[in-house]
């Protein structure tokens, strides 16, 4: 399986240039027909609290520049992308397949709070697990990954991905290496987490897209600043490891 990460320094509030970046990005890494080309959260417009304009024109850019990239790569592509939902504007992974239909869709479930982001964007309904590719992925967003109780959940479907999209500030650094390295250890699962570079008018951002196997060891980091990376993984080996160390089966719920 082949993963491609965009860490790359969001021009705040702007989808075109954006937009125009990652085309010019992906011009020059080519992924390979069958890749996932995975991209931070909000790619399009950073962490906006314009709800409105994320929910919109950026939706609209961002929404259309994926299904063209996965039409012509031949890619699964997998991005932040705010918009409505039932109504209200939530923080989203949309993810396209090389036809360019939409085969997954996610609402973040954790807003930020210190941001202001649970008034801006409605949460989501609940985990999202979906098979691509011989593979069960659950996406999150930044957040979401200091709430280990919804990463188990996903696991506990079979979740043998956990991607986690992000804008998550410089310094905070050492807690989301930590929290991604946590969550694949105690899911027995792939973990990838794609980070951006740069700043916007609130926050630095380091960048250290991580990718980390099921026993904890990390196989790939994209270090600071902004960088594509692209490497290959055996997405079985989350199940063999689940069967040589079933740490899982011995999972006891507590009593309500």
């Amino acid at each position: 399986m082949r993963l491609v990460l965009g860490q790359i320094d969001v021009r705040w509030e702007d989808p075109e240039a954006n937009a125009r970046r990652v085309t010019d990005a992906l011009q020059s890494v080519r992924p390979e027909p069958g890749s996932w080309i995975l991209l931070p959260e909000m790619w399009s417009t950073g962490f906006t609290m314009d709800a409105r304009l994320a929910c919109s024109r950026a939706a609209a850019v961002a929404t259309e520049a994926q299904r063209s990239w996965a039409a012509q790569f031949l890619s699964r592509v997998v991005g932040g992308i705010a918009g409505m939902d039932a109504g209200r504007p939530r923080n989203r992974v949309l993810g396209h397949d090389p036809s360019g239909r939409q085969w997954l869709a996610f609402s973040k479930l954790h807003g930020f709070s210190p941001a202001g982001e649970h008034a801006a964007y409605g949460p989501g309904d609940g985990v999202v697990v979906e098979a691509a590719d011989d593979c069960l992925v659950a996406p999150f967003i930044c957040y979401d990954l200091r709430f280990p109780e919804v990463f188990r959940e996903a696991s506990a479907r079979g979740a043998d991905l956990l991607l986690v999209l992000a804008n998550w500030p410089a310094r905070r650094d050492r807690h989301w290496r930590a929290l991604l390295v946590a969550r694949a250890i105690e899911n027995q699962a792939w973990v990838v987490g794609v980070n951006r570079a740069g700043t916007d008018p609130t926050a630095a951002y380091a960048g250290r897209s991580l990718v980390v196997d099921p026993t904890g060891v990390v196989r790939a980091d994209a270090g600071e600043g902004e960088r594509w990376l692209s490497l290959d993984i055996d997405i079985g080996e989350a199940a063999r490891w689940r069967a040589e160390f079933p740490a899982l089966k011995d999972r006891r719920t507590p009593p309500p």
